[in-house]
Parts: C-alpha cells; sequence; structure tokens
C-alpha cells in the first residue's frame, strides 16, 4: 500500500511539473509555444514597433531604424513569413531619412495581416540587393503572432 501511494505522489509530481511548463511557454490563444527572439541580423536593427512575440492583426504602419545599408533607391523589403520562414505576403517599407548614409536610416512600411492563417509568425527586415548576389543578403527576423 506504501508503495502505491508513493508511485501516485511521483506521478502527482510529474503531472504538475508538465502543467507548470505548459502554463509558462505555451500561448493560450494559438497554441503555440512564443519564440521572442530576434534572428538573423539583429546588431543592424536599432528600433522597430513592433515587439517580439507581439499579438498582430489587420493592417499597420510599421517603423523602425535600421543601419548596414538596407537599402536601395530608399526602398527596403519587409515580408510576413508563416513559422516555417516561407513568404506569405511580400511588402516593403520606405526610407523615411537619408538612405546613403552608414548612419541609421528610419523607415516605414505597411503591414497587412488580414486573411493570414492565426498562428506564429515572422516579420522578415530584408536588405533590397540591387546586385541579386546570395552572399549581399541581409535579413532580420523578428517572431509574431497573428491573430
Amino acid at each position: 500500500m506504501k508503495k502505491i501511494k508513493t508511485i501516485l505522489i511521483i506521478l502527482a509530481i510529474i503531472l504538475l511539473a508538465i502543467l507548470l511548463w505548459w502554463f509558462f511557454t505555451a500561448d493560450k490563444k494559438t497554441g503555440y509555444i512564443n519564440e521572442t527572439k530576434i534572428l538573423g541580423n539583429t546588431e543592424d536593427l536599432v528600433s522597430f514597433s513592433v515587439e517580439p512575440g507581439q499579438e498582430v492583426s489587420g493592417e499597420i504602419i510599421a517603423t523602425g531604424s535600421i543601419k548596414g545599408g538596407y537599402f536601395f533607391e530608399g526602398n527596403i523589403l519587409v515580408n510576413i513569413l508563416d513559422d516555417n520562414k516561407k513568404l506569405l505576403r511580400a511588402g516593403n517599407g520606405n526610407a523615411k531619412t537619408d538612405w546613403m548614409t552608414s548612419e541609421p536610416v528610419g523607415f516605414d512600411a505597411i503591414l497587412d495581416f488580414t486573411k493570414l492563417k492565426k498562428g506564429n509568425a515572422y516579420i522578415e527586415i530584408h536588405n533590397d540587393n540591387a546586385s541579386g548576389l546570395p552572399e549581399k543578403d541581409k535579413s532580420i527576423l523578428i517572431p509574431i503572432i497573428i491573430n
């Protein structure tokens, strides 16, 4: 009888640990695990109005500042990717300050999340690589939750 009681206590502790892990890591609305780490060339991103892990919906105007030569003719690519980093919606942003500088450049972009599948996704800020050479590509991925 004492052995059965010990086994039940151990099982209850394991179950409690699993429930606590789920409670602190799972998004209650989507059931996905939130990732809040910015990926890619993170040192180039000075600021961005959408925070990692933020829930987004509808159409929003995102603003930011980036350094490191992401612009061509004042244009920067700002895309929406799915959780597997596949393109959902292509977009672009426009420089709001002098884009031909080594200093940070302010930009804005309209991001449209309407009719996109709810769940984890990424906003990709990608350089407008006029050369077409893959070794010149640079990007930053900001994890978000489409709601």
